[in-house]
């Protein structure tokens, strides 16, 4: 069976072709900086070589519209099932069928994922057209949260809005954290104490005891936890009414500028992207390295805070676009756990494989996981697909 899988990020597309259950690669596709005012890289291989471009990407209708085009018409065919890394939808836990009752859902909580959901319905959409009637089947992000303890998902608001309004910490990235999850067990055993940092154009860390998550940075909305790349991340929420009340904004601009202009790139006045700050920083730009120095902090308290839930740490794993390919962040992070006994081995090398990046005397080991959030999805795909066919 062939079981093509879309991870559309906030920024970003990649898509990766399983021949199942062998959870073969048949193909990959990736492309960033999607919708922004640079060029992003168009990456697309299978067997018969690679296409690598930069070029200006609009759309997520765009980008897979390019990447149809790479595949050809005989590999479109072969497709049995397409899976989506999707993100929210009420009432709506684990891996379903994408129905009606599922779109719905996504609509419904549009306020709370607007960036993701509208991205996701969109790619939906498009595959809808130029796949008709082929399955396709919606992996949600929140399920490796959903049994965190009360005391991680419940938040200080009035008992009505947890009650019957649904407020209440979702957490999002599960697929990554799931995936780092098993490959932390795979190398260190069934018992440990972690933290998953995934970290991209979104971020978010989770607290992992032995492969079950117990707490997470993102909550409700992906709004929260560390700053995103032009998302505020975590904030005073009377920000909001005193640039309402006192300076006249309206909703809408508030909410465009948390959504849009703010994190990494508002901090820095520039850009969200961890390449542009880096350079920038490099160059003498003091707001670009002010919003490294933020983000890094950030990390490393909430690893910290974690740290004390846990009663201690074993792992702390790097993963995602910035996680895997910024071994600055990855050292200033770090360098806030000397006192525990961490200590780096880092050679700033691209690891293609899970790899430890501690020191052999580390207390704490810390590891690189490349990120194959697609894997998990495929794998969650497959399996709905066998049930579907033996109904």
């Amino acid at each position: 069976m062939n079981i093509l899988i879309c991870n559309a990020g906030s920024t970003s597309l990649k898509l990766k072709l399983f021949r199942m259950p062998e959870e073969e690669v048949v193909l990959t596709s990736r492309m960033d900086r999607i919708g922004g005012d640079k060029e992003g890289s168009f990456l697309f291989e299978d067997r018969n070589g690679k296409i690598e471009k930069k070029q200006m990407i609009a759309s997520y209708e765009e980008g897979l519209t390019l990447f149809l085009k790479a595949a050809g018409e005989k590999i479109i065919k072969s497709v049995d099932a397409v899976g989506f890394k999707t993100v929210l939808s009420k009432d709506h836990y684990g891996v379903h069928l994408i129905d009606d009752g599922v779109i719905k859902g996504m609509h419904e909580y549009m306020a709370v994922a607007p960036v993701h959901n509208t991205c996701y319905l969109e790619v939906i959409g498009v595959f809808k057209k130029l796949l008709p009637g082929i399955p396709l089947i919606g992996v949600f992000e929140t399920e490796f949260h959903k049994d965190i303890p009360e005391t991680a998902y419940t938040y200080p608001v009035p008992l009505k809005w947890r009650d019957e309004m649904g407020v209440r910490r979702f957490g999002y990235h599960g697929a990554s954290h799931s995936y780092v999850a098993g490959i932390i067990r795979d190398m260190f055993g069934e018992e440990y104490r972690a933290v998953s940092c995934h970290l991209g154009g979104s971020s978010s860390l989770a607290a992992i005891v032995n492969g079950k998550g117990v707490d997470t940075s993102f909550g409700l909305s992906l709004q929260t936890g560390v700053p995103q790349s032009n998302r505020c991340g975590d904030m005073d929420p009377f920000i909001i009414f005193y640039m309402m009340e006192e300076h006249g904004l309206s909703m809408k601009e508030v909410k465009d500028a948390l959504e849009r202009e703010s994190g990494l790139k508002g901090i820095s006045g520039i850009s969200g992207d961890m390449r542009d700050l880096t350079e920038a920083a490099d160059a003498g730009d003091h707001d670009a390295a002010l919003a490294i120095d933020i983000y890094t902090r950030e990390i490393a308290r909430y690893i910290g805070g974690y740290t004390a839930i846990m009663g201690g740490l074993d792992v702390i794993a790097f993963t995602a676009g910035t996680g895997e390919n910024s071994p600055l962040v990855r050292e200033k992070v770090c360098s806030y756990f000397g006192y525990m006994g961490l200590k780096l081995n880092e050679t700033g090398e691209k690891y293609s494989t899970p790899t430890v990046i501690s020191a052999p005397d580390s207390t704490v080991k810390v590891l690189v996981i490349p990120a194959n959030e697609e894997l998990v999805v495929a794998r969650k795909a497959y399996a709905l697909s066998l049930e579907n066919l033996t109904l």
